[in-house]
């Protein structure tokens, strides 16, 4: 498929609507009313997200659009090195990136998949929350670190 293509499914936190262009996941956001189309790949992908939401995922293994910048691609794959139940501070990833906090910050709230591009999983210094422009802002993020550190433990005590 070469054109845009969306799938809405209901999540934890309300309506998850994944959006897939030219065969890649290029947005997950939280909310309905996008033209529903699904297609193999955002199956794919509400189902990965379906298990990430039980805890039976921890990575997801789908394409997504490239970002456009060189600064962006290196952001995505900063973000996507946090492993799954554990954070990072905008400064780690701005010295890791030889960047700013502020910068990282910006790249961090325009990340069009969240959750797969795990952003929530980059906070303030000294552990704030930070911002979150995802679903219902920093209650969303803060239910998403919740999850995952509930579901390390659980899987820490198996």
């Amino acid at each position: 498929m070469t054109g845009s293509a969306a799938l809405t499914f209901d999540g934890p936190l309300g309506p998850v609507t994944v959006r897939e262009r030219s065969g890649a996941v290029s947005a997950i956001d939280f909310a309905a009313g996008f033209e529903q189309q699904p297609t193999p790949l955002l199956h794919a992908a509400a189902a990965e997200l379906a298990e990430y939401f039980t805890g039976d995922r921890t990575t997801f293994d789908l394409p997504l659009v490239a970002p456009a910048s060189p600064f962006q691609r290196r952001m995505r794959d900063a973000m996507m090195a946090i492993p799954y139940g554990e954070t990072r501070s905008y400064g780690e990833l701005a010295a890791l990136l030889g960047s700013n906090p502020r910068a990282v910050g910006q790249a961090c709230g325009g990340n069009p998949i969240p959750i797969v591009v795990p952003c929530h999983r980059v906070l303030a210094a000294g552990g704030r929350i930070g911002g979150y422009s995802a679903g219902k802002g920093r209650d969303t993020k803060r239910w998403l670190l919740g999850h995952e550190s509930r579901a390390a433990l659980f899987t820490l005590q198996r």
